[in-house]
């Protein structure tokens, strides 16, 4: 196991509120160690044969990568849109960082 490797889990949403609502939904069930909101962000993507274009927030959380399935899971429940984007992306982190998000979640 790498112990340097923390996950960067996004997701966008149709606003603040939900954003907000649903990082610290993720903190508070130790599922994350954080989450930042960023927005509003432009989105422009293709949905049932038509371009759309919208604003949305993004919402990306620090997690350990033991709780991955969680931290989606979680992500997927609070969440209101059809198809939600999530993507995880794997950080190789400074040991100090990656030694608090560890000790900032449940089960890792």
């Amino acid at each position: 196991m790498n112990d340097t490797i923390v996950l960067a889990i996004s997701s966008t949403f149709a606003s603040r509120v939900a954003a907000e609502a649903c990082g610290r939904r993720l903190v508070e069930d130790g599922v994350a160690a954080c989450a930042q909101i960023e927005g509003p962000v432009s989105s422009i993507y293709r949905w049932r044969q038509a371009i759309e274009a919208t604003e949305e927030w993004r919402m990306t959380c620090k997690t350990a990568p033991v709780l991955e399935a969680a931290c989606v899971a979680a992500i997927l429940a609070a969440h209101d849109y059809e198809l939600p984007q999530v993507t995880i992306a794997h950080l190789s982190a400074s040991s100090a960082y990656a030694a608090w998000v560890r000790g900032s979640v449940t089960d890792a």
